[in-house]
């Protein structure tokens, strides 16, 4: 947490990470106003299923409407930047006030996804995949 100079504003930080992506988060209390890389949320995410994907936290805390989020995001596609961006949404929260963390547990959003791409093995096609076999 720390203060504005400007107006006395209250933020509070939250760092998601999902895959290969990690988000900065601030939230303040304010209106539901979105700015993901210095761009508002509906010209970051384009489809509609996407944005309510963000919003999940603040429904499942009903609070929507009620925080501004400033986040920065970086590294990693559409799908791994959008759940640090939860994941940094719901640690800040949490920072904010601790009684909400119950409800978020049980929606299963307090917790990191550490699901990452396995790596390519040598002497194969792939992670798992084999080079076909020939007898002859």
């Amino acid at each position: 947490m720390y203060r504005t100079e400007k107006n006395n504003l209250k933020k509070f930080y939250g760092t998601g990470r999902r895959k290969t992506s990690s988000a900065r988060v601030w939230i303040s209390k304010g209106t539901g106003m979105f700015l993901v890389n210095k761009k508002p949320l509906n010209k970051f995410l384009s489809r509609d299923i996407l944005q309510e994907i963000i919003q999940r936290p603040f429904k499942v805390a009903k609070s929507i409407n009620q925080f501004d989020v400033h986040a920065t995001v970086k590294g990693g596609g559409i799908s791994g930047q959008l759940g640090a961006l939860v994941h940094g949404i719901v640690r800040a929260i949490l920072k904010y006030n601790e009684k909400y963390k119950p409800v978020l547990k049980k929606h299963k959003l307090t917790t990191r996804d550490s699901r990452v791409v396995e790596r390519k093995k040598y002497g194969q096609a792939g992670a798992r995949k084999k080079f076909q076999y020939s007898k002859r």
